[in-house]
């Protein structure tokens, strides 16, 4: 019997336990998740803001390695495979929350309403902090490739610290129409991302 055999973790490489899962191993896969714990947690931790929901996901991700490895084709390294099923395992839980809906009956609801209030007196949803952590990160990835010095100074007084045009324009002794048309570009650069 394969499974009653010893064999050292540390030096095993991920296609021989593949191979001893597949022949009844089941220490063979509690190395797999030792090793790519780490991995599969941080991953998981990064998209949801709860513990006790990482901790859920995580289980689950490798419940989804171990009952679809026979699918693994071996054409992608094991922990890219792993995490493609944490991406899915991920975007499904997000799927499944419930956004609020606001009623448009006029007979139940008030005549004046404010559409803007359920969003201000709610918190974010995973999903949500899910899209805007992803968002964030490709906005950045751009500016740090994409913008010039002068551009990431100037979108920064202007979208982030909420600084004028004439302002802008005064601090770095350029003309307003040049400010305009560097901010111009470095939106247009950042938009199409």
């Amino acid at each position: 019997m394969a499974h009653a055999l010893r064999f050292d973790p540390h030096e095993t490489s991920d296609e021989a336990l593949i191979a001893r899962i597949e022949s009844g191993d089941r220490q063979a896969f509690d190395v797999i998740y030792e090793r790519y714990f780490g991995r599969v947690y941080g991953f998981v931790s990064r998209r949801l803001s709860n513990r006790a929901d990482t901790e859920d996901t995580v289980q689950e991700v490798f419940f989804s390695v171990f009952s679809s490895l026979a699918s693994y084709r071996r054409e992608a390294p094991l922990p890219a495979w792993i995490l493609g099923i944490a991406r899915r395992v991920v975007a499904s839980r997000f799927k499944k929350k419930r956004h609020p809906t606001i009623s448009l009956n006029a007979e139940t609801e008030p005549e004046t309403i404010d559409l803007f209030m359920p969003l201000l007196q709610r918190a974010a949803t995973p999903l949500e902090h899910y899209e805007c952590r992803e968002r964030i990160g490709q906005l950045e990835s751009a500016a740090a490739r994409k913008l010039t010095q002068e551009q990431l100074q100037l979108f920064e007084l202007h979208h982030l610290r909420h600084r004028s045009i004439t302002d802008i324009a005064s601090i770095l002794h350029k003309s307003e129409d040049s400010v305009k048309s560097n901010l111009y570009r470095a939106r247009k650069v950042l938009l199409t991302r």
